[in-house]
């Protein structure tokens, strides 16, 4: 069972954001009182895997985290013979998965790693929910790359991210927009500055038109914006 996010309402952080076992042990919470519109995605995940997934591929979720997108991986893709593998670099978090998702997804492999070095290939999905806003900058393009060239003809890429307003006045309003949602659900004030603090050198947020320029330069040939809620987006992006 995952407890309350009361992480930073008692205790202010000294260091940057880490999925550590506190944050594992409150991440549902956490991600349903911060990012709008996430059990959407999860759903979405799993429909994109009933249309995309093809018999005898893989479908990874990188940046499992907790496992919702990897499930909803193995949900869509039924009885098609695919290989369903869960990435992450943060044991923590990885450990809580299969304590979660073992039993009732069996076919799920579990991988404890960093995104950046594994190896892909067979793929006809990969799916990346929040993951590629904390790679450094310079890193993105490489792995989407990667992730390009390990798709089967009519592959996709689902990247769903954080998402930085096209100006500064389009970035402040989606801002305080969404503190004003994390507030709805139970946030104070000190909360959400500690947290924006701890994650301001973790997480960089960049612009829709960024991410669709580097996806093209990464080789996919067409991206799809199919969801939007404040400054979050998900993206389908076309082998």
């Amino acid at each position: 069972m995952s407890g309350r996010d009361r992480l930073f309402a008692e205790t202010a952080q000294t260091s940057d954001f880490t999925f550590d076992e506190s944050v594992a042990a409150v991440f549902p919470d956490m991600i349903r009182r911060s990012v709008p519109g996430y059990p959407t995605i999860i759903h979405m995940t799993q429909l994109l895997a009933a249309r995309y997934a093809q018999a005898d591929t893989r479908l990874y979720d990188l940046g499992c985290s907790l496992g919702a997108s990897t499930a909803a991986l193995a949900s869509g893709a039924g009885h098609r013979r695919c290989e369903v593998i869960g990435i992450d670099s943060a044991p923590a978090m990885l450990a809580k998965a299969q304590d979660g998702l073992t039993e009732r997804f069996p076919q799920i492999a579990w991988v404890c790693a960093d995104v950046r070095e594994v190896s892909l290939s067979n793929a006809s999905i990969v799916v990346m929910n929040f993951t590629l806003q904390f790679l450094p900058v310079d890193d993105r393009v490489v792995l989407l790359r990667r992730i390009r060239q390990s798709l089967r003809p009519g592959g996709v890429l689902v990247l769903s991210e954080k998402i930085a307003g096209d100006d500064p006045a389009a970035d402040a309003f989606l801002t305080e927009l969404h503190h004003a949602f994390k507030r709805a659900n139970g946030y104070s004030e000190l909360e959400i500055s500690r947290k924006r603090s701890a994650l301001e050198n973790v997480l960089v947020p960049e612009t829709l038109a960024r991410h669709r320029q580097r996806l093209g330069e990464a080789g996919f040939a067409r991206v799809d914006v199919w969801f939007q809620c404040l400054n979050f987006a998900s993206m389908v992006a076309f082998r």
